[in-house]
């Protein structure tokens, strides 16, 4: 560790940013090697807080280095490391990204380590921080109520967490049944279905949703494997709005939800 014994001051949520540090420790941790090194630098920088971590890990190869933000992607991982779900880094940057900051990923290429840098604005820079934050509000407020479909129970609670963060009100369903019964009780306004999904697949799910709520139909967000033609055609046809294709970028996701009109609560 190497960071100030007085501190360094942000503008920022603690809960979030300790989960954003969190995350980069557990990523660190899991692709090091016992006996290896991992490294917490903080410093200023003009008006900025950055905060390092590194490691001599197992690195990041060139080709996966521009994707390792991407929902569900990971890197090949050594025989004592540990497996995860390919989501804390892609939450550790949107939590960031939210704050008005930045975090970036740098690696000279498998068995080289990695290094993880997140900048924040300081605190004294709070007018800096205000305008930044005020360029990121979305066309529609955030609040959403939002159904998450998916039989993968880890997946969807993730994916839960990362819309809870951004201020949603999010309710999740692990099969197609009780995604049924929410979506009269919850009624929510927008509803993220996994396609994927054992009995009823999501396509017969949505087309169900849609029979059922009429009027009150959600706005449907496909999430998917699959991105071919024939595969956007189909979701046009179950009355899906958006098609995403696995792995999904984090902000991208957030951003096509502020985006849609929703039915008022």
């Amino acid at each position: 560790m190497s960071v100030p014994s007085k501190g360094l001051a942000i503008d920022g949520d603690e809960v979030r940013l300790t989960q954003v540090v969190n995350n980069l420790l557990t990523n660190a941790a899991r692709y090091t090697p016992p006996g290896g090194r991992v490294e917490v630098v903080a410093a200023r920088e003009r008006n900025e807080i950055v905060l390092r971590v590194r490691d001599n890990g197992i690195g990041i190869d060139s080709n996966l280095l521009p994707h390792v933000f991407e929902m569900f992607v990971q890197g090949a991982r050594g025989p004592d490391s540990e497996s995860g779900l390919g989501l804390g880094l892609s939450l550790a940057r949107t939590l960031t990204t939210l704050h008005g900051g930045t975090l970036s990923a740098h690696s000279d290429g498998p068995g080289c380590g990695s290094e993880f840098i997140v900048r924040l604005p300081t605190s004294i820079a709070s007018d800096l921080f205000a305008d930044v934050q005020s360029q990121r509000q979305p066309t529609n407020p955030r609040g959403r109520r939002i159904l998450v479909v998916d039989d993968n129970r880890d997946a969807a609670e993730m994916l839960a967490y990362l819309l809870s963060s951004a201020g949603h009100e999010v309710q999740l369903a692990y099969e197609p049944s009780q995604a049924l019964s929410l979506s009269n009780t919850f009624r929510p306004q927008i509803a993220i279905l996994d396609i994927g999904l054992p009995v009823m697949d999501g396509y017969m799910l949505a087309r169900e949703i849609r029979a059922r709520l009429e009027s009150a139909t959600p706005v449907l967000i496909a999430l998917t494997g699959y991105g071919r033609d024939q595969d956007k055609r189909r979701s046009d046809e179950a009355g899906f709005a958006v098609h995403l294709v696995k792995p999904i970028i984090a902000e991208k996701l957030l951003e096509a939800i502020d985006t849609i009109i929703v039915q008022p609560l």
